[in-house]
């Protein structure tokens, strides 16, 4: 048997002495799966396209799944676009803290995030472990007292390196220089910060 492949027809020749036999494309079934004995009965299905190679018949798959993947992949990366950047969150962590309002601070840290602090001793460990640090600081300290962002990475999704100063009535405050390094992960659809390394 020798197979003929045309735009519109596969023509299979079965030697019955020297005459072959042409077939339609459509009546293939009919060889490949009944002989001789007529034209298939298998309604056509709506699946996707048929397509023969010699005596089998494959068919391709559905879209649909590949499509309802696609939307998925789409409606993933349009919820992490709506997630702040790690820049903008630690923009906002000194701006609440500026404010000496904690309860805007408070989600900007994850539950188990780790404060270093290289002047002290130990880190502080948790959210309210440091909350309770900042309200320590901001009660005696007055809102005079602000911390100045003098440079930030903003390139990684995931970490930030931040050089800061503090002032007093705008005026830069003597020895108060220091530099902080910030990871985050996105927790429940919130970019939060987990870890500071700070001196």
């Amino acid at each position: 048997m020798w197979e003929v492949r045309g735009s519109k027809m596969i023509a299979t020749a079965f030697h019955f002495g020297a005459i072959p036999t042409l077939i339609p494309v459509n009546n293939l079934a009919r060889v490949s799966k009944e002989g001789r004995r007529g034209p298939s009965t298998t309604p056509p299905s709506s699946a996707g396209p048929v397509f023969r190679s010699g005596s089998r018949i494959s068919r391709a798959p559905a879209t649909a799944p590949i499509a309802r993947a696609a939307a998925e992949v789409q409606t993933t990366e349009d919820a992490l676009m709506k997630v702040s950047t790690a820049a903008d969150v630690v923009r906002e962590f000194y701006d609440g803290i500026n404010r000496r309002d904690l309860s805007a601070v408070e989600p900007l840290i994850s539950e188990g995030c780790v404060y270093e602090d290289l002047v002290f001793p130990r880190p502080f460990v948790g959210r309210k472990a440091i909350l309770d640090f900042f309200k320590k600081f901001t009660e005696s300290f007055s809102a005079d007292l602000q911390f100045v962002i003098d440079d930030m990475s903003n390139e990684d999704s995931s970490a930030v390196g931040v050089t800061w100063h503090l002032e007093w009535r705008g005026r830069p405050f003597p020895f108060s220089k220091g530099c902080s390094f910030y990871s985050l992960q996105v927790r429940e659809g919130k970019r939060q910060i987990v870890k500071v390394h700070s001196n």
